[in-house]
Parts: structure tokens; C-alpha cells; sequence
């Protein structure tokens, strides 16, 4: 590296999201732009980044010598080609999610972002999952970890707060395609909810059995509803729902342990508490009809606030983890889990058979392969463009 204090950064793809990042790293002490990189050079013209050199090929980018990082913000499917160059070329990788479209491309970047750390424990690898940085969901996770609310025994989040019309399908020719995405509701808007549910509960389901309808509520090629079950080794069951179809939409995040329930909604977070163990009383009480004694509390955190940027905080955290070997809040291989969580869903949900994880990569790309072929070109022609796009919109709040 040329500077220990600042990570030369160069972001690939200078779309929306692209354009976002630009804006706030400009701004960062930890890290300094110094390229961008896209296809289209006229949309890079419109780029205000003066001085920062530019590229129309990533390879190019990598072979200058004048990035430490890059910021993958392309379309998701190429993802892969541009994370691996980079790790090839000894360059750390922070990727927007998801990180790839299935999981046999994920343990590939998984395994190339290892081999080049091993060359240069400087390289790291991470992936843009900054719902994490919020509060309430960094409480969940310490109640949990600390093991307050005892055996996990049921997990529900109900999340069909994604309403889509068809305007939003329409604003592009690659969305909600097989060849364009891979996938819908659980690729393009769901990746930080099933990254949450990892996360939170520390729990990874093995087996998976789910419903799914692809072009329910809209003429498009992909899924646009699932309903998917969660079988866990501990003996706990999991639901999952979600959709881009209903109005108005819910998002309920509800985990049941051994001393009680809590609840994530409405940016809140509350744990409704037993007083004694749930097993216990159920195998002890001699009252047939018993109702235990439970109390509300109301744990959403007040402080420390918030970052005001999201995304700029797990920036600012994978620029510390190069420079300073911080820990890191988005380690890239959780992208690969929250990734293979999405593709087994959506995979027992369209063929209507339970899915076992660690889920089969092989089985995963043939039956892309086969949607494709069963649902291709099924997306409606556009009709008209949105005029704009709110980016805000993809993101879910608490």
C-alpha cells in the first residue's frame, strides 16, 4: 500500500449504487478515491469525481497499480468475474449484495478471497450487508449470543413490506429475469433479511421446504412470493415469508425461546419475558390450564445512535480492517450464507421438494439452468420507464 493511513479505492460500476458510493468515500478520511470504473463512458463522464482517474475495463483498473480495493457495485451476475480478478491481482474486495447468483459462484469468491490473504493478510473481503450496523438488530444478536432468551425453539419473520408494481419491473429489460438476475424477491430485495436471520440467531437451518409462485402478482419471469420452512439441528422450526405482491405490507420479526418472545417491528424491539423457564413449567406445573407470569419490556436502543450512513459505515469498517486489521462487521464469506439460505429457498419453493444445506451447487445450477428454459421470456415487454428511480425504496428499514 502507498499510504498506511488512507485504502486507495476504486468502485466498479458507477450506476446508482455505484454513484452512491462514490459520493460518501470522497468524503471518508480512511480512504481516498483514486479510480472508478464502467462500461459506459458517458455515464462515468457524469461522475463528479475530479482528478480520479478512469477506466472502461476492470482489469485495466487492477493492472494500474493505483487501487488497494475495490467496491464492486455492478449488476449482481457480474459480481464474480470482477471479485476474483481482484483477489488475483491482490486487491481487497468490498461487494454489494448479493454477492453473486448462486452459491457455486460464491464459494469461488469465497476461495480466492482465501488464497490471495494467504499471499498478503492485508487483502481482505467483504460484502455490503449494513443492515448490521443498526441497533436493534446489534441488540437482537447480543441477547441471543449471551443466551438471555434461552433455547431458540421458533423463528418467524414475516417480511411482504416490498410491494412492487409493474412500473418498477418495467424500468428494466434485465429485472426479474432468469439471465438478469437469477432470481427475484429473494435475490434483488430480501438479501439482508436472510442475511439478519443468520446473523441474529447465530442458527443455520439444514433443511428447507417452501412454496413459491414465479409471476404470481406480476407477468414476470422469476418469484415474486415464497413461503419457506426452516428445519434447524437443534430440533427449532423457521418461517419465512415474503413477497413483492401485497399491500400493505408487514415486516415482523419474531423468535420464540425458552424465556419468552421477541419482537422486531416497527423500529422496536421488545422482549415479552417469562418468569420462569418455558420447558420447565411445561414438564413441572400441575395446573392444567396454566398461564405463566410474563412481563414487556421494551429493549430498542437509544444509544449509541445509529450511523447516519449505512453503507459508509461498513466502508469506513473495511477500510480499518485493511488498514488496522479491524474485525469486520460483513465478512464476505456471510454474503456466501446468506446467499445459499435465498438459493435453497427459492430452489425447494419452485420445485416443490425439501432442500438440504449445505446445499448441493451442482443441483442449484441445473435447476437455474432448467428455469431458464421453463420461464424465459415470460416477462411481459416493457411498456414505459419509471422517470426516476428512489433507490431509498430497496432498502428496508427496521
Amino acid at each position: 500500500m502507498a499510504d498506511a493511513t488512507q485504502v486507495r479505492m476504486g468502485v466498479v460500476g458507477v450506476g446508482g449504487m455505484g454513484n452512491y458510493h462514490i459520493s460518501y468515500i470522497q468524503k471518508m478520511t480512511e480512504a481516498k478515491l483514486t479510480a472508478i470504473c464502467d462500461n459506459d463512458q458517458a455515464r462515468m463522464d457524469k461522475v463528479d469525481a475530479p482528478g480520479v482517474a478512469k477506466f472502461t475495463s476492470s482489469d485495466e483498473m487492477l493492472k494500474s497499480g493505483l487501487v488497494d480495493a475495490v467496491l464492486i457495485a455492478t449488476p449482481h451476475p457480474f459480481h464474480p468475474d470482477v471479485a476474483i480478478a481482484a483477489f488475483n491481482a491482490g486487491v481487497s474486495v468490498l461487494c454489494e449484495k448479493p454477492v453473486a447468483i448462486s452459491i457455486t459462484q460464491a464459494r469461488a469468491m469465497n476461495d480466492a478471497a482465501i488464497a490471495a490473504a494467504k499471499k498478503n493478510p492485508k487483502v481482505k473481503y467483504g460484502v455490503m450487508l449494513n443492515q448490521r450496523t443498526i441497533g436493534l438488530y446489534r441488540k437482537l444478536r447480543e441477547l441471543i449470543k449471551d443466551g438471555e432468551l434461552g433455547e431458540i425453539s421458533r423463528i418467524t419473520w414475516i417480511m411482504t413490506d416490498w410491494f412492487r408494481p409493474w412500473a418498477y419491473y418495467a424500468s428494466g429489460g434485465w429485472r426479474a429475469t432468469w439471465k438478469g438476475e437469477g432470481g427475484g424477491v429473494l435475490i434483488n430485495q430480501c438479501p439482508h433479511n436472510l442475511d439478519l436471520l443468520l446473523w441474529t440467531t447465530g442458527l443455520t437451518p439444514s433443511r428447507i421446504s417452501a412454496v413459491g409462485f414465479v409471476g404470481k402478482t406480476h407477468p414476470i419471469e422469476v418469484e415474486d412470493e415464497i413461503s419457506a420452512i426452516m428445519e434447524y439441528p437443534n430440533g427449532a422450526i423457521g418461517h419465512f415469508i415474503t413477497t413483492t405482491g401485497e399491500a400493505p405490507g408487514t415486516n415482523r420479526f419474531e423468535i420464540i425461546g425458552d424465556q419468552g418472545r421477541i419482537v422486531v417491528e416497527n423500529a422496536k424491539l421488545t422482549w415479552t419475558r417469562t418468569r420462569k423457564s418455558v420447558k420447565e413449567t411445561r414438564e413441572t406445573t400441575p395446573e392444567a390450564f396454566h398461564r405463566m407470569e410474563t412481563w414487556e419490556i421494551d429493549l430498542t436502543p437509544t444509544a449509541p445512535k445509529d450511523p447516519e450512513n449505512l453503507h459508509r459505515a461498513i466502508t469506513e469498517n473495511f477500510c480499518k480492517a485493511i488498514l488496522k486489521d479491524e474485525p469486520m462487521v460483513a465478512p464476505g464469506e456471510d454474503g456466501a450464507k446468506a446467499l445459499e439460505l435465498g438459493n435453497a429457498m427459492q430452489m425447494a419453493a419452485l420445485t416443490r421438494t425439501p432442500v438440504d444445506l449445505p446445499l448441493d451447487g451442482a443441483k442449484l445450477d441445473a435447476f437455474h439452468v432448467d428455469m431458464a428454459k421453463q420461464y424465459g421470456g415470460r416477462k411481459k415487454l416493457e411498456t414505459k420507464a419509471p422517470t426516476s428511480a428512489d433507490l431509498g425504496a430497496s432498502f428496508s428499514k427496521v
